[in-house]
């Protein structure tokens, strides 16, 4: 399989472990693939930090943030644009030789989530995908449902170096379609294109999912995640979900460094048998 239409992601192999077009087998082999998806308009130093936390465990580690348009303005169209670097983040496991790992994903954000939906999809309905073994899903600062005030602190933030014209004319044009298509027409508009909120709360998937989040979020609304993470529960998903209470959305690492360390290395080591903290 091949991923060279995939820009901008990053793999992060342990020394031994096979390379690309290797038959080769390293010392690292069986330890777990983490797969982080990250928020609209994050910058790969960022999410590297993330990474760090996987990578220092002995995992193999994949990074990918989608495009800012994709994620504001492809899927609030209903294009689903999206689906295409969903199926070639999971090649990227065969290419790199890692499919019998367990895999792991950290979703950030409503910009990994509208990417992890079609993982998802894939996972369920592609033949090569089917047997990959997922192990668990951590959501940091998401999922959010339809919140129009905070997508567009989202988007503004994205959008923050742009010339202020354009700026405020994406804003509009972004508020305009989101309002018509996803608020009041989305009674008929979900026939076509669910949103991914609603995608996700009748998921096939059934591995534990761990919910990152704060009430302190003015981006995603805790009270959407805490729903979400009731209703998988009530579907008979382990649930667990941590509240920071006073940390920003994507922030809460930043914030409570140790303590985030220790929630995802557990959750980790408990799905996929990975190092312990």
């Amino acid at each position: 399989m091949g991923t060279r239409g995939l820009r901008d992601a990053v793999v992060e192999l342990q020394p031994g472990q096979a390379r690309e077009g290797s038959a080769d087998r390293g010392p690292a082999e069986g330890q777990p693939v983490v797969i982080l998806l990250g928020w609209a308009g994050c910058q790969d130093k960022y999410l590297a930090k993330y990474s760090a936390v996987y990578s220092q465990k002995g995992c193999t580690v994949i990074r990918y943030t989608a495009p800012w348009r994709m994620v504001f303005f492809s899927e609030t169209f209903g294009l689903r644009s999206l689906q295409t670097p969903a199926r070639q983040l999971l090649e990227l496991l065969f290419d790199h030789r890692v499919e019998s790992r367990p895999v792991l994903f950290h979703v950030f954000s409503n910009g990994g989530v509208m990417l992890y939906r079609y993982i998802l999809e894939a996972l369920h309905t592609h033949t090569p995908f089917q047997s990959l073994r997922v192990a668990g899903t951590i959501f940091d600062s998401a999922p959010g449902r339809r919140n129009l005030r905070g997508a567009l602190r989202a988007l503004a933030t994205v959008l923050a170096s742009m010339n202020v014209l354009l700026r405020y004319l994406l804003l509009f044009t972004f508020a305009t379609t989101a309002v018509v298509l996803r608020v009041l027409l989305y009674p008929l508009t979900r026939f076509l294109h669910e949103s991914h909120y609603d995608a996700l709360l009748k998921a096939p998937s059934r591995w534990p999912e761990l919910y990152l989040y704060s009430q302190a979020d003015l981006i995603i609304k805790a009270s959407d995640i805490e729903l979400m993470a009731s209703a998988r529960e009530q579907l008979g998903v382990p649930v667990k979900a941590v509240d920071f209470s006073d940390s920003p959305h994507v922030s809460h690492m930043r914030v409570y460094p140790a303590y985030y360390r220790s929630l995802c290395t557990a959750f980790l080591a408990d799905c996929a048998g990975g190092s312990p903290p």
